[in-house]
């Protein structure tokens, strides 16, 4: 028990959790932003409505959403605690503080991109997710399935809402681009040879994630996707 505890009270246990459940949360995205993907083949939300059904009705997803929400509730709060605890450890800055010397700006500020997400993610969970999963969709589409696809192209006539999903897609690029490398570096999943391919492959990861989920609201804003 002594040492389950000391996974998050250690800062060593602490960076291992944050490493497993970033890696589960890359995984996510990948699927997440597959299935919302869909609705550039611009059937009317049919292919996207039946992926949705797919993901709403299956029981291994559904046991894998209890994981995913409480590994994203992990992560959340080990960032937070990291990053009281960094600003803890030096609580008297430097005079002169040359950070872009020796890491970039987003991984300074990982932080404050966790938090503009977590703003996030409680508008985007309050959308779609809680509407799905919980209060029902009223309208289904020609295949008899529930229009999520509908509640998508009226959630994002709202402009405002559509410029937080751009700005927070950007944080997530940004977040993206320091917790790949660093989840498997966290994890000892790092070498010489292969750790330039994993880092190579993060950054176009976190550029093409980011791009598409951005993508979406403005495409459906806009009419390009109907």
């Amino acid at each position: 028990m002594a040492s389950f505890g000391n996974a998050f009270s250690s800062s060593i246990g602490k960076k291992l959790i944050m490493g497993i459940t970033g890696l589960f949360l890359i995984l996510f995205l990948i699927v997440h932003c597959f299935i919302n993907s869909l609705i550039f083949l611009n059937d009317g939300g049919l292919t996207f409505n039946l992926g949705a059904h797919f993901m709403a009705t299956n029981w291994l997803i559904r046991g894998s959403e209890v994981i995913l929400m409480v590994g994203l509730l992990l992560h959340i709060v080990q960032g937070l605690r990291l990053t009281f605890q960094n600003q803890a450890s030096r609580p008297v800055k430097y005079a002169v503080n040359d950070g872009n010397a020796n890491s970039k700006w987003y991984s300074r500020s990982m932080g404050l991109l966790g938090t503009l997400l977590l703003i996030f993610l409680i508008v985007h969970l309050s959308n779609f997710w809680v509407v799905s999963r919980f209060t029902g969709i009223p309208t289904t589409d020609s295949n008899g399935h529930e229009d999520l696809f509908a509640v998508m192209r009226e959630t994002f006539q709202n402009v405002w809402i559509v410029v937080l999903y751009v700005f927070a897609m950007a944080s997530l690029a940004y977040h993206l681009l320091h917790g790949f490398a660093s989840a498997f570096q966290t994890l000892g999943w790092n070498h010489k040879k292969y750790s330039p391919l994993i880092k190579g492959f993060g950054v176009w990861y976190s550029i093409i994630i980011a791009l598409l989920f951005a993508a979406m609201p403005i495409a459906v804003h806009t009419g390009l996707i109907k």
